[in-house]
């Protein structure tokens, strides 16, 4: 599973209808090896991308991802079809992850995960203003990373699997072990802080901030 995160690894699997899934999972169970290449194959992108922002360390990333399948597959039969698989494998993910910050006491990470938007663009031909404006965006880009860094972990996952995973709060409760409510929570207490930790530079262009295409007041 060696790889690095981007958007060409989020967004390289197609991703499996509820149906699909659930008769993938039975095929597994019954010792179908395709099957489980395909389960395997249709979520390691983004469960790699995911442990990758909460741990920033290729190394770990990997470990966690091949543990967490691992784990996934040997209680395969214990996995109730009412949940999505990946909710499942998330949440053991999370944990993995989890033990394994603690371990290294590093609560910290790269979330590429917001972007500038650029719905105020005026078609410009100019190149050089073209140049300057991307420069400007790059340079808010790493304030806002540098800013997602100091959020706690919970924070940092409920707003991954929110607007990465497109997961509703009571998913994301289920994969942090926590209430809806208090992943709810979560979302408003990392907004409010981003918003404060970027106050010096966003002044009122906080609403032009969104994380991949979502705005920042949708939470």
């Amino acid at each position: 599973m060696n790889r690095m995160p981007g958007k060409a690894a989020e967004q390289g699997e197609q991703r499996l209808t509820p149906f699909e899934e659930r008769q993938l999972i039975d095929a597994a169970r019954g010792g179908c090896a395709v099957s489980s290449r395909r389960l395997v194959e249709t979520h390691q992108d983004r469960l790699f991308a995911f442990v990758w922002k909460m741990t920033r360390d290729s190394h770990d990333a990997e470990e966690v991802c091949q543990d967490a399948f691992l784990r996934a597959f040997q209680a395969l039969d214990s996995f109730d079809n009412r949940f999505r698989f990946s909710t499942w494998l998330f949440t053991i993910a999370y944990r993995l992850c989890l033990n394994q910050m603690r371990r290294r006491r590093d609560l910290s990470g790269d979330m590429d995960f917001s972007r500038v938007s650029d719905d105020a663009a005026d078609g410009s031909d100019d190149a050089s203003e073209s140049v300057a404006n991307r420069e400007a965006a790059r340079v808010l880009r790493q304030k806002i990373w540098e800013s997602v860094n100091r959020l706690s972990a919970p924070q940092r996952a409920a707003v991954l699997l929110f607007y990465r995973e497109s997961m509703d709060c009571q998913e994301i409760g289920e994969v942090l072990n926590m209430p809806a409510a208090t992943v709810k929570s979560h979302l408003h207490r990392a907004r409010a802080k981003l918003k404060d930790l970027l106050a010096d530079r966003l002044n009122d262009d906080w609403m032009q901030i969104r994380f991949d295409g979502v705005s920042a007041e949708a939470v």
